[in-house]
């Protein structure tokens, strides 16, 4: 009669009996993390606190954890403003039209720019490395604006933003981590540039396209000074300007009688928490898009940084 020995698995293996060392740098991890986290997120938790409570009330100070006086009016002083709302059209806006716009037109230039076989290959690559270091000045990009008809005009916002170099070398770096051996069946099978850039380039990029999609959106949300030197109709102020020009207002004093009817009206608030209002008026909405492309964005960046 055979006997059948059975090799001790992991599971049953007697656990070694962790040393009080290891516990004690588990403790000061968990402990540093923990400070971390605290630094990093209270700032940003005081300032919406500071918001939601009442103005007058605020200055005293002492606000740490939870607001004493509920108020909101800080946040009506804003949102009420015909303007305001106005703006908030313009930002959506030129974030969903400038964000998918600028990720296409940058992929498919950095995907012109991998292929090593394109004539003149590494000549136009060091001229895209070139404008990023060299520019013409900004008075003659203004004239350039002006002489193409987009002064006073939405697409301003658009056609300016929709290149950005840092983001072609990005996107061309994860190209370039490909397997040529792809490419080279796809043309074997007959396919072109077109079938391998809309059929296998872009489905394999996903994580660095929405990376690069989340930083044009972060940038085309946070813009507003070029409606300040392109624009001067109030109708065509994005968000971020407007926000700008109440936070001057409050700040330099210039909106007294605004200050006495809202005081009239039981409405109490400061240039302090205006600001905090402000901010968290910015901020929310492009930090709510984050965790869904948060998977994306850290396996983006770091298969685009294999090679360069």
């Amino acid at each position: 009669m055979s006997t059948v020995t059975v090799k001790p698995t992991v599971n049953n293996r007697i656990q070694r009996k962790r040393t009080a060392s290891e516990w004690v740098l588990d403790i000061i991890k968990v402990l540093f993390l923990t400070l971390v986290t605290i630094v990093t997120i209270y700032p940003f938790w005081n300032i919406f606190i500071v918001s939601i409570n009442d103005a007058q009330d605020a200055v005293k100070g002492g606000l740490y954890f939870w607001p004493r006086i509920f108020s909101l009016y800080s946040y009506q002083e804003i949102l009420g403003r015909p303007t305001f709302q106005d703006s908030i059209i313009i930002t959506v806006s030129r974030t969903l039209i400038g964000a998918p716009l600028a990720v296409f037109c940058t992929a498919m230039c950095a995907y012109s720019l991998s292929r090593k076989e394109m004539v003149g290959h590494k000549f136009w690559n060091l001229l895209f490395v070139f404008t990023m270091y060299f520019g013409g000045g900004q008075v003659p990009y203004y004239m350039v604006l002006k002489g193409l008809g987009l002064l006073d005009n939405f697409l301003v916002f658009i056609f300016p933003l929709i290149m950005s170099v840092y983001n072609m070398i990005l996107i061309k770096s994860y190209i370039n981590s490909m397997p040529e051996s792809l490419f080279e069946a796809v043309k074997i099978d007959g396919g072109n540039d077109l079938v391998i850039f809309f059929k296998f380039v872009i489905p394999l990029s996903k994580p660095i396209l929405m990376t690069v999609a989340l930083f044009a959106a972060i940038n085309q949300w946070n813009s507003w000074f070029d409606a300040y030197l392109y624009t001067s109709s109030q109708k065509l102020k994005p968000m971020q300007s407007i926000l700008v020009e109440i936070l001057n207002q409050y700040q330099t004093g210039s909106t007294t009688s605004q200050q006495m009817s809202n005081a009239k009206a039981g409405m109490t608030v400061t240039a302090d928490s205006i600001r905090m209002a402000a901010t968290m008026v910015a901020t929310i909405p492009i930090i709510m898009v984050y965790p869904f492309i948060q998977k994306y964005f850290v396996k983006g960046i770091m298969l685009g940084a294999v090679k360069g």
